[in-house]
């Protein structure tokens, strides 16, 4: 006669590093809340998502967008937070007031101890993802609550009311921006001309931190600031301070684009490889 011996029971002591990603969806997988888990996955970390608006979009661009409720989205955020924990929160495409007003509520809410708001407004490939009315609100309301904000120059433009923003204005305008509210600033580069790239980084102390490197030759950057995000809140996530969380986000970031720099997907803007290098998962203490 045999015996079937239950197995000892597995005691938790150990949690993985938790991070929510409240953005639009994309459908060609490259951008929005699918580059936000893909990176989350390849960082060692546990990726949650509140989706804001499904879109249907390729490499080429964008096609439609459904917005979700907004009721929807605060049960989504409230879900997760309730049971499994925030550790860090990525905040992408907000694309009117009520979804604004329903992200700053849960912010406050909850208390979340890091928030990287990318302000998305232009998609890689220039469409629109955020109609005007709702930019005043975002900035209003979600600056004051976000760690970090990290807007393109573009968007940085947009936000300001400028015209356009040049080498010479990187400081200017990221004082600027931090006058709106925002504790500390990522300005992105990508646009300059040239092939020098500069990222500044206004920390809330008045502290400025520069990154130059060398542009990559690729056609594929879609998605390129959503997943900068996503890595920054990563890291952030996993305990770095802010400087380094930037850094190591950028460094993720521009060994994806190399990594991604030769492949085909589409017939437009392909994405990032962000499964270059996987990282194993990463195990806190409880």
């Amino acid at each position: 006669m045999t015996t079937t011996e239950t197995p000892p029971e597995i005691l938790p002591v150990a949690r993985y590093a938790r991070v929510l990603s409240i953005a639009g969806s994309d459908s060609g997988g490259g951008a929005g809340i699918q580059a936000d888990l893909k990176t989350m996955a390849a960082l060692g970390c546990y990726g949650m998502t509140a989706i804001t608006a499904i879109t249907a979009q390729n490499t080429l661009g964008v096609r439609a967008i459904q917005a979700l409720p907004p009721e929807l989205l605060a049960q989504q955020i409230d879900a997760v937070v309730e049971d499994i924990g925030v550790d860090a929160v990525k905040i992408g495409m907000l694309h009117d007031v009520g979804v604004v007003r329903v992200v700053a509520d849960a912010i406050r809410r909850h208390r979340f101890a890091h928030v990287v708001l990318d302000p998305v407004m232009v998609a890689t490939s220039g469409d629109k993802l955020i109609t005007e009315s709702t930019v005043d609100r975002l900035v209003d309301e979600l600056f004051p609550l976000a760690t970090l904000i990290t807007p393109n120059l573009d968007e940085a433009a947009w936000l300001l009311r400028l015209d356009a923003i040049g080498i010479d204005g990187l400081e200017d305008t990221a004082n600027m921006l931090q006058a709106l509210g925002a504790p500390a600033v990522l300005l992105k580069g990508g646009h300059l001309p040239g092939n020098l790239l500069i990222d500044l980084l206004l920390q809330p102390d008045g502290q400025k931190m520069r990154w130059e490197a060398p542009r990559i030759p690729t056609r594929n950057t879609h998605g390129t600031g959503c997943s900068l995000s996503s890595a920054i809140a990563c890291h952030l996530a996993l305990g770095a301070p802010l400087v380094e969380a930037v850094a190591q986000g950028r460094d993720f970031v521009r060994r994806a684009l190399l990594a991604g720099a030769d492949m085909q997907l589409g017939h437009g803007h392909g994405p990032l490889d962000h499964g270059h290098a996987p990282r194993a998962t990463m195990r806190q203490p409880l």
